[in-house]
């Protein structure tokens, strides 16, 4: 199946939510990750939907601003893939178009927290030296640098962050 992947916008906002709801739990909101996206917008130019020939929605990613110790990264998540579409690549095509996006953008180091096996493959790694709010379990705090070094010497507590764009 063929899916065109294009930029979130504001008319997606609640088709988007309600994948999210379909995908995590209950009480997703309630996660550490979430406090640093209160009041702060997505990444616009790299938060991304699929969709099917039907157009209807069949995954999404999102990206936030973040700093850490004053230096500057994206979170990124959720990402989610409809649970009638899971398998077939959406999670990988979303990943690679908006990291390819990322390094076009400026930005150097992506964090999330996930499954290091799942993660791995895109080339996170485990972060040591970040700490996320509580309750993270830091096993789960993984990093992925887009240009060599960008996490070197990038250590301590992730906070929010209203710079939209990289200075570096």
């Amino acid at each position: 199946m063929t899916y065109r992947l294009a930029t979130e916008t504001p008319e997606d906002w609640w088709e988007v939510e309600a994948l999210y709801d379909t995908c995590f739990a209950p009480g997703r909101e309630a996660l550490s990750s979430y406090r640093l996206r209160d009041g702060v917008p997505p990444i616009a130019s790299l938060s991304l939907v699929a969709r099917d020939p039907d157009k209807i929605l069949s995954a999404a990613i999102r990206y936030w601003p973040v700093c850490i110790g004053g230096d500057l990264a994206l979170l990124l998540g959720p990402i989610a893939v409809h649970p009638t579409r899971q398998g077939e690549g959406l999670g990988g095509l979303l990943m690679q178009e908006s990291l390819a996006n990322a390094a076009v953008l400026g930005w150097t180091r992506v964090l999330l927290v996930g499954d290091a096996p799942y993660y791995s493959r895109f080339g996170f790694q485990r972060l040591t030296g970040v700490q996320m709010p509580p309750p993270t379990n830091p096993e789960r705090v993984l990093g992925l640098a887009l240009f060599d070094g960008a996490w070197d010497g990038v250590a301590g507590l992730v906070t929010q962050s209203e710079q939209r764009q990289p200075s570096d």
